[in-house]
């Protein structure tokens, strides 16, 4: 016969086989119980008869405790632990919560206004006052590592590579255009097929890692000849007209506004990259983290919709 399921019935039996094997015997396990011995004689014959197992021996030898009562005990014991994981994981639940959570971001996205950041943090705090928000400003690679060795909570970065250790949320999509500035002598150029093979032979300035395949492809064959990894750094280079370079449209609208930028062969020079919150695929749960994942995925998808 197997066992069917357990329910509080077979946990109250198998608290007084508990009590019975803790304290030696049937005897000494009725100060324990404060029950009758012929009460606890009942209780453990109903458990057996439960499990269709043989749990202890009793008699002119003393109480001992069968091979398969040796197994049940430590079983039983597992399960009274599970138990009490359960109830103190939810316990905990009602706990307020405290302490620091941290958030790291690759270059402009804290003020990406596709992030909207600012909105996710101010939403957070006031559902979790006793938080402090830390938030910096990493390189990509130092993101990721910061995340996966538990020295970073979320990291906002744009979506490269899937690392098995790290969870990937997508928050939104930045859209980059090959730019160049006024001091540049292409700056006046007409879009044309002529236009397209100067540009690529015009000095290109890039982040200097590898992003995704279709950034890879759009560099391929061109004239890369500096690296600029932060985006403020990069348009420096560009508004120096030395260089040409991808930048995230969001970043320079007010550049391009002014006239200060233009895009250069925008149908056939443009990419899209995605941005993602990673955060850590195993260890225990963060309260914070989650809620303040929460509220920035749903700012982002309100805007996706």
């Amino acid at each position: 016969m197997s066992l069917g399921q357990v329910g509080d019935f077979e946990i109250r039996l198998l608290k007084v086989f508990e009590a019975v094997v803790e304290s030696g015997g049937f005897s000494a396990a009725e100060s324990e119980l404060s029950i009758g011995r012929s009460t606890i004689s009942t209780h453990i014959a109903n458990l057996e008869d439960r499990l269709d197992l043989k749990l202890c021996r009793r008699g002119r030898g003393g109480f001992s405790l069968t091979e398969e009562g040796v197994e049940v005990y430590e079983l039983m014991k597992e399960l009274f632990a599970a138990l009490d994981g359960f109830r103190s994981g939810v316990n905990a639940l009602h706990v307020r919560l405290t302490g620091n959570l941290r958030v790291i971001a690759s270059d402009a996205i804290c003020m990406d206004p596709q992030a909207r950041l600012p909105e996710a943090i101010a939403e957070f705090t006031a559902a979790a006052p006793e938080v402090n928000v830390l938030l910096d400003v990493k390189a990509l690679n130092d993101i990721e590592r910061m995340v996966l060795n538990d020295e970073a909570d979320i990291g906002l970065i744009p979506f490269h590579r899937q690392l098995s250790g790290l969870n990937y949320a997508p928050l939104y999509a930045d859209q980059f255009h090959l730019y160049c500035s006024r001091a540049h002598p292409l700056y006046d150029s007409p879009n044309s097929d002529a236009l397209l093979e100067q540009v690529l032979a015009a000095k290109v300035v890039h982040a200097g890692i590898h992003t995704s395949p279709e950034v890879g492809s759009q560099l391929a064959d061109m004239n890369k000849a500096a690296i600029s990894y932060f985006y403020e750094a990069r348009l420096a280079m560009i508004l120096s007209g030395a260089y040409i370079g991808f930048m995230p449209d969001a970043f320079v609208q007010q550049q391009v506004a002014s006239g200060e930028l233009r895009a250069l062969v925008p149908e056939t020079k443009h990419y899209a990259l995605e941005i993602v919150a990673i955060t850590r695929a195993h260890g225990k749960a963060n309260r914070a983290r989650a809620l303040f994942l929460e509220s920035l995925t749903g700012m982002t998808e309100v805007d996706r919709v």
